[in-house]
């Protein structure tokens, strides 16, 4: 059983936008994901709904193999031994992970329960962004250091 409380006052979680421009949800997120597993971390992936959870179940079995990123949801089970779980309601992580995706505005529970949070939405949709926006404005009011990242032909870029 993984250990679900995490100490609220332990650390003050790393708070990121990525703002896709080149690259669905599913691209960008292998290499952060692979990433997250190289440096002995889980990851809380929020979907917005069960059909967002089942695109991103199939992008990761499918992935190359070089990415190959071993996850769960609750229709496989086995929260404890999955290094990524991929959720479609706002949950504590089951997996006891301290790295949070967001996917487009997902609900989820407080920030404070992880040392990163990953915000990734959908640059081509002004829906996607105007509520990016809010989320920006929210938790920058509650007092949270915050960075931006913006695709760029090549690689991403850090904005003011």
């Amino acid at each position: 059983m993984v250990e679900e409380g995490n100490d609220k006052n332990r650390f003050k979680p790393q708070i990121g936008f990525y703002h896709l421009t080149r690259t669905s949800v599913q691209e960008a997120l292998l290499p952060l994901l692979d990433r997250t597993l190289s440096s002995d971390e889980r990851a809380l992936i929020c979907c917005s709904d069960t059909e967002e959870l089942e695109r991103l179940d199939r992008a990761l079995w499918e992935s190359p193999v070089y990415f190959w990123l071993p996850h769960g949801s609750q229709k496989t089970g086995f929260a404890a031994r999955q290094p990524i779980w991929l959720s479609a309601k706002a949950e504590p992580p089951p997996n006891g992970a301290l790295f949070l995706f967001r996917i487009d505005g997902a609900d989820i529970i407080d920030v404070n329960r992880f040392k990163r949070v990953f915000d990734l939405f959908d640059g081509q949709n002004e829906d996607s962004v105007v509520r990016a926006r809010l989320r920006w404005k929210k938790l920058k009011q509650d007092g949270f250091d915050l960075t931006y990242w913006k695709q760029e032909p090549q690689g991403w870029r850090q904005a003011g």
